[in-house]
């Protein structure tokens, strides 16, 4: 029998979750219910779900404190968390990428759109697997043991970052725009907007250090790896 993805649903509000549940269940999905943090940690330490739906505002923790704490721990690390929000302004949007969430999703919502987006995010959850090492300069990336490393340093990237790198480093040297690199690395039915693509290119720069430079901004055009930026900054 084919296992049903897990889903998490990390909400407080009965009715909304109760909605999600019936429709996850009637999409091929398994929904679990934690209405507060404690309820939704004891869930994940017995079972580790496929996606996490996350509410933004709970009793006691705060999605966002939730999010940060997961993305800390290894065995929670790589699961794709959605954030479910009634804040709307880009700065908190910002806020929920920048604590580990890999997409956002505002109050009201269309269950249609919410299902599109996880299944998004499960597509993207596993990188390439068929492929060997990914070597760049001294930065090599291995996709079948999700590890990265420069100049023989183990670095720590987000599932997303760790997508990205992938992405540029197979394709080093060559010129993405922003929608290029939101069709390839987070799908193209995703519908987040193109400065999510500067949010996570900037946590990429920070979690690679040293090797960040190696990850050159063109002006007016996009991203691109490359080698030749990091030399004329050692020079």
């Amino acid at each position: 029998m084919r296992r049903l993805p897990v889903v998490l649903i990390v909400e407080d509000e009965p009715a909304i979750a109760e909605l999600i549940s019936v429709n996850l269940k009637h999409s091929g999905f398994r929904p679990v219910w934690a209405m507060d943090s404690l309820t939704a940690q004891a869930e994940l330490d017995a079972v580790l779900p496929d996606v996490i739906l996350l509410d933004w505002m709970l009793p006691g923790e705060s999605g966002l404190m939730l999010a940060k704490r997961w993305r800390a721990h290894p065995r929670t690390k790589a699961v794709p968390i959605i954030m479910l929000t009634a804040r709307g302004d880009e700065i908190d949007r910002v806020a929920g990428l920048d604590a580990g969430a890999d997409d956002y999703i505002a109050k009201p919502f269309s269950t249609k759109e919410l299902l599109a987006r996880i299944r998004a995010v499960l597509r993207r959850r596993a990188p390439e697997q068929d492929a060997g090492l990914a070597k760049v300069g001294d930065l090599v990336l291995d996709p079948a043991t999700y590890r990265v490393t420069f100049e023989g340093e183990h670095l720590k990237l987000g599932p997303t970052e760790f997508k990205l790198l992938h992405y540029l480093m197979t394709h080093a040297e060559r010129v993405h725009s922003r929608s290029q690199l939101l069709d390839k690395v987070w799908g193209d039915h995703v519908f987040i907007e193109e400065r999510t693509v500067d949010v996570h290119v900037k946590r990429l720069r920070e979690a690679l250090g040293a090797a960040g430079q190696m990850v050159d901004t063109v002006r007016g055009a996009g991203y691109r790896l490359t080698v030749q930026t990091a030399i004329a900054k050692a020079v």
